[in-house]
């Protein structure tokens, strides 16, 4: 297959999951190349997402590898034979890379865990909230980059608006109460909130700021469930760039971060009330 010159997060993941397998069988490359015809330069870049690979090589490599999770392989070859070009695709050039692939990772998910502090979750996020966020960036944007990627989060939105996936957000009032607009577009953000909360998958949970010993509030994530739990992804968004994390322990630690978070959050409809409450003091 030909060699990419830009592998997209989801294809570097297939190959980092390739060699996750192969180090936990305890070959080498050049090992691992021998046993099925190939060399360890294809191998190499195989793992680095740069080559493709076909869905008979996955199933060659997990067989050698002595590789018994069948779910784990099936998630594999589906992700080497899916060749979807999603909406995200006329993008590509105009905004960076990983804004495409945090779009295709959810385009793929099968629930996900938000935790924000001091933004709406982005998926939540009305036309003029995440216009005043792209505004504040330093140094401003271009009017026209600007708006691309409002329309580009306008778009990701689809994913909770026009599909079932499992959404759970946990909220920190201080979010809810910071104003990146004006009141009226303060108010509307609100009231996204909470048409999004009535939804049968949607679950918003605040965080009060009179809750008692709270420590917990540089732990803000995107955790996206994978086809299978080996799959999972968190997303860590800095000033530096997003980061894209498939660590096993670092996983474990998100996901323990989640539920300590959703723990001490209101319920669910003692949160509806308190978004409501706090939009009518608008």
């Amino acid at each position: 297959m030909p060699r990419r010159r830009q592998p997209t997060a989801r294809q570097e993941r297939l190959g980092i999951e390739l060699r996750k397998l192969r180090e936990t069988a305890g070959l080498k490359a050049r090992e691992a190349a021998a046993l099925v015809g190939s060399d360890s330069a294809q191998i190499s870049q195989m793992e680095s997402g740069i080559a493709g690979v076909s869905e008979e090589r996955v199933r060659s490599l997990a067989a050698h590898y002595s590789c018994t999770d069948e779910e784990l392989i099936e998630a594999l070859v589906a992700m080497t034979t899916d060749r979807t070009r999603g909406w995200w695709e006329k993008y590509r050039g105009l905004l960076p890379a990983p804004f495409l692939d945090l779009a295709e990772l959810e385009h793929h998910a099968t629930y996900r865990l938000d935790v924000e502090f001091l933004h709406v979750p982005g998926l939540f996020q009305t036309e003029d909230y995440a216009r005043a966020v792209f505004s504040h960036r330093v140094p401003r944007l271009p009017d026209n980059e600007l708006e691309l990627r409002v329309r580009h989060r306008m778009e990701r939105k689809a994913v909770v608006a026009e599909s079932a996936v499992p959404f759970k957000a946990v909220i920190h009032e201080a979010a809810l109460r910071i104003r990146v607009g004006d009141r009226a577009a303060a108010r509307a953000q609100l009231t996204r909130i909470l048409e999004l909360s009535e939804t049968d998958h949607v679950t918003v949970r605040v965080i009060p700021f009179d809750l008692d010993s709270f420590a917990g509030a540089t732990n803000a994530m995107m955790y996206v469930g994978g086809a299978v739990p080996k799959l999972d992804t968190a997303v860590r968004d800095a000033p530096h760039g997003v980061g894209f994390i498939d660590s096993a322990p670092q996983l474990g630690t998100f996901r323990t971060l989640f539920h300590m978070v959703e723990a001490v959050s209101l319920e669910p409809i003692r949160s509806r009330d308190f978004i409501h409450q706090l939009a009518k003091e608008l």
